[in-house]
């Protein structure tokens, strides 16, 4: 599989990685056995990024990725933090981030850490110099490689790659979240910052396998994080209406080539825009990780094929998501 350097990482990484919050929660339950079992197939497909977090699962998450880093030593595991308690500004602090990484550190078995993200943090966060010492002090003290920082919004992306030691900022982008491609992936370009796409698939709804009639399960975030209840909505769905998505879809199936699925068509639109590092789908079996990870053999996406899902963008989705994330 393709890897695409990170300069401010001084590592490569799949250009397909993979997500492992639903390895955790908030998807539904999977079996242990189901979840090692879809690990063990995305590195067979190639991947070497595995993206994680202390609170997927209580640490569930966190422990499978780091069963898997001992069998596969050269795979590089981000993980995060910063979501075990309040999101006030005052908890990201020197103190609870020596016990977090205390924390991952064990989950993942690791004496050093090779990413750590702050879990989409408030805006003052990411303007206080303390808390971007604090993170410079745990890179000198070897506790961690290097940091990133996962965002809900442009503007926040924007304030995380002025950082000089932002490694890395992962943000939504997908077939219906057009509007990172205006500045947040020029500006982490010319910084030297990987762009880590997450929801890559609208949790799901870029897969093509749900109507008007599908019902998720009571402690899936599709169920209970519609209107944003738990946590920011952009994350469920990203943020798009379940109707007005599945009109989205309907129309980019008709710009499939044969023998393409809409996940892969999705999946190659991410790798497809200048200035991603990787994309990391969630999967839930191996199947669905083999299918994602093929998506980095297709060949690029053609102009009428984007210039496709720019028009099902502007009609109707960019008044619901544009101004808002």
């Amino acid at each position: 599989m393709e890897q695409r350097m990170i300069e401010r990482l001084g590592r490569s990484v799949s250009v397909v990685g993979l997500g492992t919050w639903q390895l955790g929660a908030d998807w539904g339950s999977v079996a242990a056995e189901d979840a090692r079992a879809t690990l063990e197939a995305a590195v067979a497909m190639g991947v070497t990024f595995l993206d994680t977090a202390d609170v997927y699962g209580d640490g569930r998450s966190e422990e499978f990725c780091g069963e898997l880093h001992r069998r596969h030593p050269e795979l590089l595991v981000a993980t995060k933090m910063g979501r075990r308690v309040e999101q006030l500004p005052e908890n990201y602090n020197r103190e609870n981030f020596l016990e977090w990484n205390d924390r991952s550190l064990a989950n993942l078995g690791v004496e050093q850490l090779d990413l750590v993200q702050l879990h989409c943090p408030p805006d003052q966060v990411l303007a206080d110099d303390a808390v971007f010492e604090a993170l410079e002090e745990l890179v000198s003290a070897g506790r961690i490689r290097a940091y990133g920082v996962p965002v809900e919004t442009c503007a926040q992306a924007i304030a995380a790659i002025a950082r000089p030691g932002v490694a890395s900022v992962q943000i939504i982008l997908n077939c219906f979240r057009l509007k990172p491609l205006d500045e947040v992936l020029p500006a982490a370009q010319e910084a030297g910052v990987g762009i880590i796409a997450r929801v890559p698939l609208a949790s799901g709804l870029l897969s093509g396998r749900y109507d008007e009639h599908t019902v998720f399960a009571a402690d899936d975030h599709r169920n209970y994080n519609r209107h944003g209840e738990a946590f920011d909505v952009g994350e469920t769905f990203a943020g798009v209406p379940f109707e007005v998505g599945l009109a989205a879809v309907r129309e980019l199936e008709t710009l499939l080539d044969p023998g393409v699925s809409l996940a892969q068509f999705a999946l190659r639109w991410v790798i497809d825009q200048p200035g991603v590092s990787t994309v990391i789908p969630g999967a839930r079996n191996p199947e669905q990780v083999r299918g994602n990870a093929a998506s980095a053999a297709l060949t690029p996406l053609r102009d009428d094929q984007l210039a496709g899902v720019q028009d099902v963008y502007d009609r109707l989705l960019r008044p619901l998501v544009h101004d808002r994330w």
